[in-house]
């Protein structure tokens, strides 16, 4: 009985480790994507997404797929640094739904000469190849 304690308790433990590790290897991806925004470099930006075409974005427009289609739609709403802003993420929850897939929800807010933006996101992330990436966006 001792041992099947322990087992739980070990294994308890290494999940409680590997979520960790995945929300704080989450943190990191943001917050490098809001420092790429904050210096107008949209290609940076987009290292946080999946580089597929199977890439899914919901903004205001309705549905993306892909993520050449994501960035082109970037660069048309945000031709410059000037409409781009300065980026803020506030992460409100990050849930670990397996070891390869994390659920965020949070906020975003640009502060612009021309008016500040700011919504919600929901993001899906998967562990592709090794790496953490967003899979689908809902951004409002």
């Amino acid at each position: 009985m001792k041992k099947i304690l322990l087992s739980l308790l070990l294994i308890g433990s290494l999940s409680s480790l590997s979520a960790q590790k995945a929300e704080t290897t989450i943190r990191r991806i943001m917050a490098d994507q809001e420092l790429a925004w904050n210096r107008g470099d949209l290609e940076g930006f987009m290292l946080g997404y999946w580089h597929s075409d199977s890439l899914r974005f919901i903004g205001s427009r309705g549905l993306t797929y892909g993520w050449q289609q994501t960035l082109d739609n970037y660069k048309k709403g945000y031709p410059d640094t000037e409409a781009m802003g300065k980026l803020k993420f506030t992460i409100l929850s990050v849930e670990q739904l397996s070891k390869r897939s994390a659920y965020v929800i949070g906020k975003w807010h640009l502060a612009r000469k021309a008016g500040d933006l700011e919504g919600h996101y929901t993001l899906l992330w998967k562990k592709v190849k090794g790496v953490w990436v967003i899979v689908a966006d809902h951004s409002s």
